[in-house]
């Protein structure tokens, strides 16, 4: 590991328990905070995760949150319902800039979220999340109201697999945690760098690309780093995440996205064929299926007229 990254890990890793609340909110003053929620069908457990962050963090004694808003993605089931009733304003994907045709991906929402929210830190927060608890928010947001040299904030925990204690994570042991030490090793202390739980000045996050898909984690990350340095990003340890695993094709189609992102930023001129072979056992034996890597990303919001326009108003 490199003796910056080291110095990186002792100055800029916390715990949630390093900041306690009161101090946090001490610290808010004016600054408006925005928690943004991406959900396909994810009714089981958006309700309760919009009815945490409303009952611990949206109320007139602990008013760190200033709006909570679900991007619904085209969802079939009663998400959008159920994060209504639990309290989320809740936007559908394709309401916002409407003069772009939406793409599916979680990136496309996190970037349209930016047209629907005033706050001057966002939060993002997977919908996907069991026993969800509060400090996912507060240890993400807090060194942001604290420490005025960070602008992006990464939770890690652990990532338990079923009953097996960090197992999780598997697209980023064989794949991102890969890519980031041997082509950006000032990114080597994070924990999780995957992982769809962050908070960001939108200072910055206005000024960042966004892929589309899958990649838009490790994305945004690479691209912070060489925006406004390692020293003003950092990571809070929350404890543990549990959510839905994906099966082994789903993970085979997230990780060659991540790779193509990660090639787009390592080289603009020649680049990888963009699809991917897998294989299903079928009536004649493994029949191949073959999909395409997401490859398309949204400029940087500021790029945007009616982005521009609303913060001129």
């Amino acid at each position: 590991m490199l003796e910056e990254v080291e110095r990186w890990l002792a100055r800029r890793s916390w715990s949630v328990a390093d900041r306690p609340l009161e101090r946090v909110l001490a610290a808010k003053r004016g600054t408006r905070v925005s928690v943004v929620l991406p959900a396909l069908n994810e009714e089981a457990t958006v309700g309760a995760i919009v009815s945490v962050i409303r009952r611990e963090l949206m109320t007139e004694a602990v008013p760190l949150v200033d709006e909570l808003v679900v991007i619904d993605s085209g969802s079939t089931d009663r998400t959008a319902e159920v994060a209504a009733a639990a309290g989320a304003r809740v936007v559908a994907r394709d309401a916002i800039l409407p003069r772009i045709p939406a793409v599916p991906g979680k990136g496309e929402v996190l970037w349209r979220s930016l047209m629907v929210t005033t706050g001057d830190v966002v939060c993002f927060v997977d919908a996907d999340l069991r026993d969800f608890s509060a400090d996912f928010v507060t240890g993400i947001v807090g060194p942001l109201l604290t420490e005025p040299e960070v602008d992006f904030v990464k939770a890690m925990y652990d990532r338990p697999l079923g009953d097996a204690p960090g197992q999780g994570g598997r697209v980023t042991e064989l794949v991102a945690r890969p890519l980031l030490n041997l082509h950006w090793p000032q990114l080597a202390g994070f924990v999780q760098p995957l992982g769809g739980e962050y908070a960001a000045r939108r200072s910055l996050l206005e000024r960042l690309p966004f892929p589309v898909g899958y990649g838009v984690e490790l994305g945004l990350l690479v691209d912070a780093l060489h925006t406004v340095g390692l020293d003003a990003l950092a990571q809070v340890d929350v404890g543990v995440r549990k959510h839905r695993h994906q099966d082994g094709r789903a993970l085979g189609r997230m990780a060659a996205a991540i790779y193509r992102t990660a090639q787009l930023r390592l080289s603009r001129g020649h680049l990888v064929r963009p699809w991917l072979t897998q294989f299903e056992r079928g009536e004649r034996g493994f029949e191949p299926h073959t999909y395409p890597v997401d490859t398309e990303e949204r400029p940087p919001m500021a790029e945007i007229a009616e982005y521009a326009r609303r913060r001129v108003a």
